[in-house]
Protein backbone atom coordinates (compact mmCIF):
# COMPACT_ATOMS: atom_id res chain seq x y z
CA UNK A 1 0.00 0.00 0.00
CA UNK A 2 2.84 2.39 0.86
CA UNK A 3 4.47 1.85 -2.55
CA UNK A 4 1.16 2.55 -4.26
CA UNK A 5 0.75 5.85 -2.43
CA UNK A 6 4.33 6.93 -3.13
CA UNK A 7 3.95 6.18 -6.82
CA UNK A 8 0.69 8.11 -6.94
CA UNK A 9 2.40 11.11 -5.34
CA UNK A 10 5.28 10.90 -7.83
CA UNK A 11 2.86 10.89 -10.77
CA UNK A 12 0.91 13.80 -9.29
CA UNK A 13 4.12 15.81 -8.91
CA UNK A 14 4.92 15.17 -12.58
CA UNK A 15 1.60 16.56 -13.79
CA UNK A 16 -0.72 13.55 -13.71
CA UNK A 17 -4.18 13.64 -12.22
CA UNK A 18 -4.35 10.59 -9.94
CA UNK A 19 -7.40 8.97 -8.37
CA UNK A 20 -7.69 7.67 -4.85
CA UNK A 21 -6.25 4.22 -4.23
CA UNK A 22 -8.96 1.58 -4.66
CA UNK A 23 -8.84 -0.45 -1.45
CA UNK A 24 -12.49 -0.87 -0.42
CA UNK A 25 -12.53 -4.15 -2.37
CA UNK A 26 -10.01 -6.45 -3.98
CA UNK A 27 -9.27 -4.83 -7.31
CA UNK A 28 -7.36 -5.64 -10.50
CA UNK A 29 -5.98 -2.08 -10.43
CA UNK A 30 -4.93 0.28 -7.66
CA UNK A 31 -5.58 3.70 -9.17
CA UNK A 32 -6.16 5.60 -12.39
CA UNK A 33 -3.94 8.38 -13.71
CA UNK A 34 -4.37 10.88 -16.52
CA UNK A 35 -2.24 13.48 -18.24
CA UNK A 36 -3.92 15.38 -21.08
CA UNK A 37 -5.53 12.73 -23.29
CA UNK A 38 -3.53 9.83 -21.87
CA UNK A 39 -5.21 7.72 -19.18
CA UNK A 40 -3.91 4.55 -17.53
CA UNK A 41 -5.10 2.04 -14.94
CA UNK A 42 -2.18 1.03 -12.72
CA UNK A 43 -1.63 -2.05 -10.57
CA UNK A 44 1.37 -2.20 -8.24
CA UNK A 45 2.62 -5.59 -7.07
CA UNK A 46 5.93 -6.72 -5.60
CA UNK A 47 5.95 -9.89 -7.72
CA UNK A 48 4.32 -9.98 -11.15
CA UNK A 49 3.71 -13.73 -10.75
CA UNK A 50 1.02 -12.98 -8.16
CA UNK A 51 -1.07 -11.15 -10.77
CA UNK A 52 -3.40 -13.83 -12.14
CA UNK A 53 -4.70 -14.16 -15.69
CA UNK A 54 -8.20 -13.52 -14.31
CA UNK A 55 -7.07 -10.12 -13.01
CA UNK A 56 -5.29 -9.42 -16.30
CA UNK A 57 -8.36 -10.29 -18.35
CA UNK A 58 -10.61 -8.05 -16.30
CA UNK A 59 -8.13 -5.20 -16.23
CA UNK A 60 -7.89 -5.25 -20.03
CA UNK A 61 -11.67 -5.24 -20.40
CA UNK A 62 -12.12 -2.33 -17.98
CA UNK A 63 -9.27 -0.35 -19.57
CA UNK A 64 -10.81 -0.86 -22.99
CA UNK A 65 -14.22 0.35 -21.82
CA UNK A 66 -12.80 3.57 -20.38
CA UNK A 67 -10.32 4.16 -23.24
CA UNK A 68 -7.29 3.74 -20.98
CA UNK A 69 -4.00 1.91 -21.11
CA UNK A 70 -3.28 -0.73 -18.47
CA UNK A 71 0.03 -1.12 -16.68
CA UNK A 72 1.65 -3.32 -14.04
CA UNK A 73 4.39 -1.95 -11.80
CA UNK A 74 6.51 -4.68 -10.25
CA UNK A 75 10.02 -5.45 -9.02
CA UNK A 76 10.44 -9.11 -9.86
CA UNK A 77 9.18 -12.05 -11.92
CA UNK A 78 10.01 -15.75 -11.69
CA UNK A 79 12.16 -14.99 -8.66
CA UNK A 80 14.39 -12.54 -10.56
CA UNK A 81 14.51 -8.73 -10.32
CA UNK A 82 13.20 -6.79 -13.30
CA UNK A 83 15.53 -4.45 -15.14
CA UNK A 84 14.87 -0.71 -15.15
CA UNK A 85 14.07 1.00 -18.48
CA UNK A 86 12.96 -2.34 -19.89
CA UNK A 87 9.43 -3.40 -20.81
CA UNK A 88 8.07 -6.82 -19.87
CA UNK A 89 4.65 -8.33 -20.51
CA UNK A 90 2.22 -10.35 -18.40
CA UNK A 91 -0.90 -11.76 -20.05
CA UNK A 92 -0.89 -8.98 -22.62
CA UNK A 93 -0.25 -6.15 -20.14
CA UNK A 94 2.97 -4.14 -20.07
CA UNK A 95 5.09 -4.52 -16.93
CA UNK A 96 7.80 -2.07 -15.82
CA UNK A 97 9.63 -1.18 -12.63
CA UNK A 98 8.68 1.78 -10.48
CA UNK A 99 11.87 3.58 -11.52
CA UNK A 100 10.94 3.14 -15.18
CA UNK A 101 7.51 4.71 -14.81
CA UNK A 102 8.99 7.54 -12.75
CA UNK A 103 11.52 8.20 -15.54
CA UNK A 104 8.75 8.23 -18.11
CA UNK A 105 6.64 10.59 -16.02
CA UNK A 106 9.47 13.01 -15.27
CA UNK A 107 11.44 12.93 -18.53
CA UNK A 108 8.77 11.87 -21.02
CA UNK A 109 11.37 9.33 -22.19
CA UNK A 110 10.00 5.92 -23.13
CA UNK A 111 12.10 2.73 -22.77
CA UNK A 112 13.60 1.08 -25.86
CA UNK A 113 14.16 -2.51 -24.76
CA UNK A 114 11.53 -5.22 -24.65
CA UNK A 115 12.13 -8.40 -22.63
CA UNK A 116 10.41 -11.41 -24.15
CA UNK A 117 10.70 -15.21 -24.04
CA UNK A 118 13.57 -15.08 -26.54
CA UNK A 119 15.55 -12.47 -24.62
CA UNK A 120 15.97 -8.72 -25.00
CA UNK A 121 14.97 -7.05 -28.26
CA UNK A 122 14.40 -3.65 -29.85
CA UNK A 123 11.81 -2.54 -32.38
CA UNK A 124 13.58 -0.85 -35.26
CA UNK A 125 12.24 2.12 -37.23
CA UNK A 126 12.26 0.31 -40.56
CA UNK A 127 11.40 3.34 -42.70
CA UNK A 128 14.27 5.30 -41.18
CA UNK A 129 16.70 2.41 -41.71
CA UNK A 130 15.74 2.03 -45.37
CA UNK A 131 15.89 5.78 -46.04
CA UNK A 132 19.26 6.21 -44.33
CA UNK A 133 20.70 3.11 -46.04
CA UNK A 134 19.79 4.52 -49.44
CA UNK A 135 21.16 7.94 -48.52
CA UNK A 136 24.51 6.28 -47.77
CA UNK A 137 24.39 4.32 -51.02
CA UNK A 138 24.38 0.95 -49.28
CA UNK A 139 22.68 -2.11 -50.70
CA UNK A 140 20.68 -4.29 -48.35
CA UNK A 141 23.25 -7.05 -48.70
CA UNK A 142 26.15 -4.70 -47.96
CA UNK A 143 24.53 -3.27 -44.83
CA UNK A 144 23.58 -6.74 -43.63
CA UNK A 145 27.24 -7.81 -43.81
CA UNK A 146 28.37 -4.64 -41.99
CA UNK A 147 26.08 -5.27 -39.00
CA UNK A 148 26.50 -9.04 -38.97
CA UNK A 149 22.99 -10.24 -39.89
CA UNK A 150 21.48 -11.96 -42.91
CA UNK A 151 19.92 -10.03 -45.76
CA UNK A 152 16.60 -11.63 -44.86
CA UNK A 153 16.88 -10.40 -41.27
CA UNK A 154 17.64 -6.84 -42.40
CA UNK A 155 14.66 -7.02 -44.76
CA UNK A 156 12.53 -7.95 -41.73
CA UNK A 157 13.81 -4.90 -39.85
CA UNK A 158 13.00 -2.54 -42.72
CA UNK A 159 9.52 -3.98 -43.21
CA UNK A 160 8.66 -4.03 -39.51
CA UNK A 161 8.41 -7.81 -39.56
CA UNK A 162 11.09 -8.57 -36.97
CA UNK A 163 12.58 -7.09 -33.82
CA UNK A 164 16.34 -6.71 -33.54
CA UNK A 165 18.59 -7.91 -30.77
CA UNK A 166 20.05 -5.13 -28.65
CA UNK A 167 23.48 -5.84 -30.15
CA UNK A 168 22.21 -5.66 -33.75
CA UNK A 169 20.24 -2.49 -33.05
CA UNK A 170 23.37 -0.86 -31.60
CA UNK A 171 25.46 -1.86 -34.64
CA UNK A 172 22.75 -0.62 -36.99
CA UNK A 173 22.59 2.76 -35.26
CA UNK A 174 26.38 3.04 -35.21
CA UNK A 175 26.69 2.16 -38.89
CA UNK A 176 23.90 4.43 -40.11
CA UNK A 177 24.74 7.28 -37.74
CA UNK A 178 21.15 7.70 -36.56
CA UNK A 179 19.13 6.31 -33.62
CA UNK A 180 17.05 3.50 -35.09
CA UNK A 181 15.26 2.10 -32.01
CA UNK A 182 11.57 2.89 -31.64
CA UNK A 183 10.58 3.97 -28.11
CA UNK A 184 7.93 1.77 -26.48
CA UNK A 185 4.91 3.83 -25.52
CA UNK A 186 3.66 1.85 -22.53
CA UNK A 187 0.87 4.39 -21.92
CA UNK A 188 -0.64 3.90 -25.36
CA UNK A 189 -4.08 2.37 -25.37
CA UNK A 190 -4.14 -1.08 -26.97
CA UNK A 191 -6.67 -2.28 -29.50
CA UNK A 192 -10.15 -3.26 -28.38
CA UNK A 193 -10.25 -6.46 -26.36
CA UNK A 194 -12.53 -9.12 -27.77
CA UNK A 195 -13.61 -10.53 -24.45
CA UNK A 196 -16.91 -10.99 -22.70
CA UNK A 197 -17.15 -11.61 -18.98
CA UNK A 198 -20.92 -11.92 -18.96
CA UNK A 199 -21.09 -15.45 -20.38
CA UNK A 200 -18.23 -16.76 -18.23
CA UNK A 201 -19.65 -16.03 -14.79
CA UNK A 202 -23.44 -16.17 -14.86
CA UNK A 203 -23.55 -18.37 -11.78
CA UNK A 204 -21.81 -15.67 -9.77
CA UNK A 205 -24.81 -13.37 -10.24
CA UNK A 206 -27.15 -15.54 -8.15
CA UNK A 207 -26.13 -13.85 -4.93
CA UNK A 208 -26.35 -10.35 -6.46
CA UNK A 209 -30.00 -9.97 -7.29
CA UNK A 210 -29.73 -6.24 -7.96
CA UNK A 211 -26.90 -6.76 -10.44
CA UNK A 212 -28.93 -9.45 -12.17
CA UNK A 213 -31.77 -7.00 -12.66
CA UNK A 214 -29.45 -4.29 -14.01
CA UNK A 215 -27.83 -6.66 -16.51
CA UNK A 216 -31.22 -7.96 -17.62
CA UNK A 217 -32.65 -4.45 -17.95
CA UNK A 218 -29.74 -3.26 -20.12
CA UNK A 219 -28.90 -6.54 -21.88
CA UNK A 220 -29.24 -4.72 -25.22
CA UNK A 221 -26.46 -2.31 -24.23
CA UNK A 222 -22.69 -2.61 -24.27
CA UNK A 223 -22.51 -3.63 -20.61
CA UNK A 224 -20.15 -5.91 -18.67
CA UNK A 225 -20.24 -7.06 -15.05
CA UNK A 226 -17.07 -6.40 -13.08
CA UNK A 227 -15.76 -8.51 -10.20
CA UNK A 228 -12.34 -7.09 -9.33
CA UNK A 229 -12.97 -3.37 -8.90
CA UNK A 230 -14.80 -0.98 -6.53
CA UNK A 231 -17.75 -0.98 -8.95
CA UNK A 232 -19.99 -3.79 -10.26
CA UNK A 233 -20.65 -3.04 -13.92
CA UNK A 234 -19.41 -0.80 -16.69
CA UNK A 235 -21.40 0.41 -19.66
CA UNK A 236 -20.58 2.27 -22.88
CA UNK A 237 -23.22 4.31 -24.68
CA UNK A 238 -21.62 5.02 -28.08
CA UNK A 239 -24.46 7.24 -29.33
CA UNK A 240 -23.98 9.80 -26.56
CA UNK A 241 -20.30 8.91 -25.96
CA UNK A 242 -20.99 8.16 -22.31
CA UNK A 243 -19.17 5.73 -20.05
CA UNK A 244 -21.12 4.63 -16.99
CA UNK A 245 -19.34 3.12 -14.02
CA UNK A 246 -22.07 1.46 -12.03
CA UNK A 247 -22.32 -0.06 -8.61
CA UNK A 248 -25.03 -1.85 -6.66
CA UNK A 249 -25.49 -1.48 -2.93
CA UNK A 250 -27.26 -3.93 -0.66
CA UNK A 251 -29.18 -2.59 2.32
CA UNK A 252 -26.70 -4.01 4.83
CA UNK A 253 -23.45 -3.11 3.01
CA UNK A 254 -20.69 -1.77 5.21
CA UNK A 255 -18.18 0.89 4.11
CA UNK A 256 -20.38 2.01 1.23
CA UNK A 257 -19.34 5.62 1.74
CA UNK A 258 -15.68 4.70 1.26
CA UNK A 259 -16.41 2.69 -1.88
CA UNK A 260 -18.48 5.48 -3.40
CA UNK A 261 -15.72 7.98 -2.58
CA UNK A 262 -13.24 5.83 -4.51
CA UNK A 263 -15.61 5.48 -7.48
CA UNK A 264 -16.20 9.24 -7.68
CA UNK A 265 -12.45 9.92 -7.59
CA UNK A 266 -11.87 7.27 -10.26
CA UNK A 267 -14.59 8.65 -12.53
CA UNK A 268 -13.12 12.15 -12.30
CA UNK A 269 -9.90 10.79 -13.77
CA UNK A 270 -11.27 8.42 -16.43
CA UNK A 271 -14.08 10.81 -17.45
CA UNK A 272 -16.94 8.46 -16.61
CA UNK A 273 -20.31 8.88 -14.90
CA UNK A 274 -20.77 7.14 -11.52
CA UNK A 275 -24.14 5.46 -10.97
CA UNK A 276 -25.40 3.71 -7.85
CA UNK A 277 -28.32 1.26 -7.80
CA UNK A 278 -29.75 0.81 -4.31
CA UNK A 279 -32.50 -1.06 -2.51
CA UNK A 280 -33.15 1.79 -0.11
CA UNK A 281 -34.01 5.47 -0.77
CA UNK A 282 -31.54 7.60 -2.67
CA UNK A 283 -27.98 7.88 -1.48
CA UNK A 284 -27.13 11.40 -0.32
CA UNK A 285 -23.92 11.85 -2.36
CA UNK A 286 -24.75 14.46 -5.04
CA UNK A 287 -21.82 13.49 -7.27
CA UNK A 288 -23.42 10.10 -7.95
CA UNK A 289 -26.55 9.39 -9.97
CA UNK A 290 -28.57 7.23 -7.58
CA UNK A 291 -31.39 4.96 -8.76
CA UNK A 292 -33.62 2.99 -6.40
CA UNK A 293 -34.42 -0.55 -7.43
CA UNK A 294 -38.09 0.39 -7.78
CA UNK A 295 -37.16 3.17 -10.22
CA UNK A 296 -35.10 0.87 -12.41
CA UNK A 297 -38.12 -0.69 -14.12
CA UNK A 298 -39.43 2.72 -15.21
CA UNK A 299 -36.24 3.65 -17.12
CA UNK A 300 -36.56 3.48 -20.90
CA UNK A 301 -33.01 4.22 -22.03
CA UNK A 302 -29.55 3.70 -20.60
CA UNK A 303 -28.95 7.47 -20.69
CA UNK A 304 -31.59 7.83 -17.98
CA UNK A 305 -29.21 6.20 -15.52
CA UNK A 306 -27.31 9.47 -15.62
CA UNK A 307 -30.15 11.94 -16.06
CA UNK A 308 -32.78 10.38 -13.75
Amino acid sequence: MENVVHLGVALTESGFQVSQVCCSRQSCFDFAARKNDTAVLVKVTSDVDTFSHHNARELKVIADRVSSASLLISQQAHGRPLEDDTVYSRNGIFVVTEKTIRNIALKTANPLIYAGPGGYSVEVDGELVERRRKELGLSMGKLAVMIGVSRRTLYGYERGMAKASVKSAYKLAETLGVPVAKPINILERKRKQQQCLLMKARHAFIRKVILQKVLKKFAFCDISPVYRAPFDFIMNIPKSKLVIVGSVAARDERCLDKRIEEIISLCNVIHAHPVLITEKPKFSEKAVSCICLDELASLHTSEELVTA
